[in-house]
């Protein structure tokens, strides 16, 4: 979610990528949607209607569900019963507040919130399942029995996709790599097949613009080269492990080593984080941060006794951090081993 402030002249800046909702704003212009977010605007703060899986501003949701209503859908929500998705662990104030967004502003003829782990479970033919969810913003573990979340055994954590991929941005500026964000430079032939990069200044740009332009990159380089480790990372076995190039779009080739196993066995060990400089706030609440495995054995245990056999034997992986290369292996690998 992009925002301009039509008053360009007040100096205000947000440096967090989250909107505090009670917080005064003047008025704001909203763009929303990825083609938006390609293209840069002086002044244009990144967004997110969400802290720690919660909405906190409903004006941006409000306008995300416009979009995809009118650009995405193509569809009048007058016209349609509407079903939405929500986490296991929403609150009933959120759940108050989307119905009656839903009824009163789009009047929609009939609405259904459903838990995200439910129609994870029954799209996979289950009504009884563990549905580990690890997504952008969050880990979470939820088991559902007969159609229903156990709430008592939910169990989350804030490690998911944008976590590792702030290590993995930390590890590589450690080591001096610079990622350049695609609006900050243009490429130039100046003999057939040769190019070379000319930096562009863009000094009316935010910082989150800026930060979220180099998420992008680092997120592709994340999703092409890492994979979970088959074993617990041990950085004396990986330190002669071969390098694998990436070229970024200035360019620039840079080599990827232990980071490729470094980075996904956080989900496994969280403590590992605390290790990756730039990561030191970190270490204050890592503690209390559990690894993939112990989340599910957690999550089992709290269920009665008579389910946990079928529970284990029917743990369904959810969200884009979950289809990281060997993570499925490394999850089914460590479980065995601690039950």
């Amino acid at each position: 979610m992009d925002a301009d402030d039509d008053n360009e002249n007040n100096g205000s800046k947000t440096n967090n990528n989250n909107v505090d909702s009670n917080k005064p704003r003047g008025k704001r212009r909203l763009y929303v949607g990825s083609q938006a977010l390609g293209f840069r605007r002086d002044h244009m703060e990144v967004l997110s209607p969400l802290k720690d899986g919660v909405v906190v501003d409903w004006d941006i949701v409000d306008s995300i569900w416009d979009h995809a209503f009118k650009e995405c859908l193509l569809i009048d929500p007058k016209e349609h019963p509407m079903l939405l998705a929500e986490p296991s662990f929403n609150t009933q104030q959120q759940r108050e507040r989307t119905a009656e967004l839903m009824f009163e502003k789009y009047k929609v003829p009939a609405l259904f919130l459903a838990k995200n782990a439910v129609l994870t479970s029954f799209a996979s033919g289950r009504a009884t399942s563990v549905v580990v969810d690890s997504g952008g913003g969050s880990t979470t573990v939820a088991p559902v029995h007969d159609g229903y979340v156990l709430q008592k055994a939910v169990s989350s954590s804030p490690i998911g996709g944008e976590f590792l991929t702030d290590c993995l941005m930390k590890s590589l500026e450690s080591k001096g790599i610079v990622i350049k964000p695609r609006y900050s430079f243009k490429r130039k032939e100046i003999q057939p097949g040769v190019f070379q990069t000319v930096d562009i200044d863009f000094p009316n740009t935010t910082e989150s613009y800026k930060l979220y332009s180099q998420r992008v990159i680092a997120s592709d380089i994340k999703e092409c080269v890492c994979r979970a480790p088959d074993t617990p990372y041990d950085e004396s076995a990986y330190s002669n492990i071969p390098m694998t190039p990436y070229e970024l779009p200035d360019g620039q080739t840079i080599e990827i080593g232990a980071d490729r196993f470094k980075i996904p066995d956080v989900l496994f060990n969280p403590p590992l984080a605390q290790t990756i400089p730039g990561m030191n706030n970190f270490a204050e609440i890592s503690p209390s941060f559990r690894g993939l495995p112990q989340m599910v054995i957690e999550s089992i245990n709290r269920c009665d006794v008579d389910i946990r056999k079928e529970l284990f034997g029917s743990i369904l992986l959810a969200g884009g951090t979950a289809s990281m290369q060997q993570l499925k292996e490394r999850l089914e690998k460590d479980l065995l081993e601690v039950s």
